[in-house]
């Protein structure tokens, strides 16, 4: 629901800029009636089982479409899907109701590029809760304008190709057709057009749009601080895992958001359950040495800068506990090259893998053995930052 043409450059004023007519009346016209209809009808008529069935289920199935469909799979490429799937994640999508996949892609693709950037991101949480949530959909704003430049392994996808000519229509279709069907198939038309239909869109724009607002302001940075995006398992639980929104941000190429086994990530659960039936494959995840150097790098930054704005540095324990952490890094910088060594030697190695397996194998279990010396020092630097805030109090 973004503005179709690109704009001129417009001042910043929000109340200079046009306003985004189609996407205003599709956002606060759904709102608004689903505030009056909602509670309207079921104080009057109640709803049914059928309509509550339908609302869970499209509102799944739209929400996994744009997170498995949208984001995953055609605006990051972590994993590729066959026919079947695709079209599937494709008309859902659609149904959703959140521009075609050229549209959407492409301002993700720069949101990533350009994150927190007034004037390049086309939802910057930097600008404002409002802005981000829906904001930046409302008006023409010229970082919001179509630019499909940094989208041409999309534009090669007939399939894509024919939801963004016919995307209006395609929309409307589905979004009125689908819940009519059910509804009179299930004798509770209004009950379900009102709830499985409507409220179900107006619930997948918002939560969808949580993504983009509340999870660059609420949550904890444990992999990077270079931009806003924060994780937060209580948003993850409304988002279908998306909002593991911090370690994304800084891995956005793996399939996964969640990376822990505990971690709430149903989209991740699908795609990896659909790699098993071969509907799903080349499956991108990042290295485990990646993400754990990721998360020392903020431990150690955030230990650093506790110490250093302490009035207390002259006590023994501080003292105490600033030397520790400067060992641990030293350790932690020793790790890295290592790391880096082996993996050097390994790489070259592989060029004739027929002579060394032997060797091969011997790297892999360096490698492995001196991931699992990271995995020991973050718990150790963990028990400095425990010390830290009894100690600075």
């Amino acid at each position: 629901m973004r503005n179709n043409t690109e704009s001129p450059s417009i001042p910043s004023n929000p109340e200079t800029i046009p306003i985004n007519w189609p996407a205003a009346i599709t956002l606060w016209a759904t709102l608004a009636a689903s505030i009056v209809l909602v509670p309207a009808y079921a104080i009057w008529n109640d709803y049914s089982t059928s309509a509550w069935i339908t609302f869970i289920s499209l509102a799944l199935l739209n929400g996994i479409a744009i997170t498995a469909g949208y984001h995953r799979l055609w605006a990051h490429r972590a994993y590729q899907a066959n026919v079947v799937v695709r079209f599937v994640l494709l008309v859902f999508g659609t149904m959703a109701v959140q521009n075609s996949v050229f549209v959407w892609a492409s301002g993700h693709r720069r949101h990533h590029r350009h994150v927190d950037s007034h004037d390049e991101d086309p939802y910057a949480a930097t600008r404002g809760f409002w802005f981000s949530h829906m904001g930046w959909m409302v008006r023409c704003y010229p970082s919001g304008k179509d630019e499909f430049s940094n989208i041409p392994d999309l534009l090669l996808d007939r399939m894509l190709q024919f939801q963004h000519q016919y995307y209006a229509l395609l929309a409307l279709s589905i979004n009125f057709g689908l819940p009519f069907l059910i509804g009179f198939l299930t004798n509770d038309l209004w009950g379900v057009v009102i709830l499985g239909g409507l409220f179900r869109l107006v619930w997948c724009h918002h939560t969808t749009f949580f993504i983009n607002s509340l999870a660059h302001i609420w949550g904890k940075r444990p992999y990077t601080d270079t931009n806003t995006a924060r994780d937060n398992p209580i948003l993850a639980f409304f988002t279908y895992g998306e909002c593991y929104h911090n370690y994304h941000h800084l891995f956005q190429y793996d399939y996964r958001n969640g990376i822990r086994w505990y971690q709430f990530d149903p989209t991740k659960w699908l795609i990896c359950g659909l790699s098993f039936l071969g509907l799903t494959h080349d499956l991108k995840r990042i290295p485990e040495f990646k993400i754990e150097k990721a998360r020392l790098d903020m431990q150690f930054k955030v230990a650093q800068n506790k110490l250093a704005c302490s009035k207390l540095s002259k006590l023994e324990t501080v003292t105490a506990l600033k030397n520790r952490l400067a060992h641990e890094y030293d350790v932690f910088t020793a790790a890295l090259q290592q790391w880096a060594k082996v993996k050097e030697e390994q790489i070259k190695a592989t060029k004739h893998a027929f002579h060394n397996y032997d060797l091969l194998k011997n790297y892999k279990n360096q490698l492995a053995h001196i991931e699992r010396q990271l995995k020991s020092q973050r718990k150790r630097v963990d028990q400095i930052l425990e010390q830290l805030p009894d100690l600075l109090a």
